[in-house]
């Protein structure tokens, strides 16, 4: 296992292979289609973005209802596909370092993760409720409009994943 800490740095990423095991510490934020295609309306219109994405790494989940005295609800990963037409912006424009959903990539997103030094992890689907526990604190940060798929920003603590496209290029799922 290997535990990464966020934000991320080219040298904690650099070394990764596609098929290593990783926890993770630090700040992550949510974000799903509608939120990705508001923040590359921004970009493209040369306005800032609500968040910082340097160096992070965006969670496509967005939680169930938060119960009484919890965290957060349950908060399982998102077909990462859907989020294709966005990822390789973010990436080279906003420093985006790290993804984590679930499904495979298409070929645009794997060549810009490789080019920009990134990763791409899943997160075990069906385990949302899980997952919640690895998640310390929570709090919307932009586009509140949008429900459950509002921008998050999470506190998470060895948070469990498994690298599917590394910095070389490689596809687990092609291995």
């Amino acid at each position: 296992m290997i535990n990464l800490t966020t934000p991320l740095t080219e040298d904690q990423i650099i070394n990764l292979k596609a098929g290593d095991m990783v926890t993770i510490t630090g700040i992550i934020y949510t974000a799903r289609d509608a939120a990705h295609k508001r923040l590359v309306d921004l970009i493209q219109q040369g306005k800032d973005l609500p968040l910082d994405l340097q160096g992070q790494i965006i969670y496509f989940a967005g939680p169930t209802p938060t119960k009484p005295g919890e965290v957060i609800g349950s908060i399982g990963p998102t077909t990462s596909g859907r989020m294709d037409a966005y990822s390789p912006i973010l990436m080279g424009k906003c420093g985006l370092k790290g993804m984590l959903g679930k499904g495979q990539r298409n070929q645009a997103v794997i060549d810009s993760i490789k080019e920009n030094k990134c990763i791409y992890m899943a997160a075990t689907g069906g385990a949302g409720a899980l997952l919640r526990k690895y998640i310390k604190a929570c709090e919307i940060v932009a586009y509140e409009d949008l429900g459950c798929e509002a921008i998050r920003k999470l506190t998470v603590e060895n948070l469990p994943a498994l690298v599917i496209n590394d910095a070389q290029g490689n596809d687990y799922y092609k291995l």
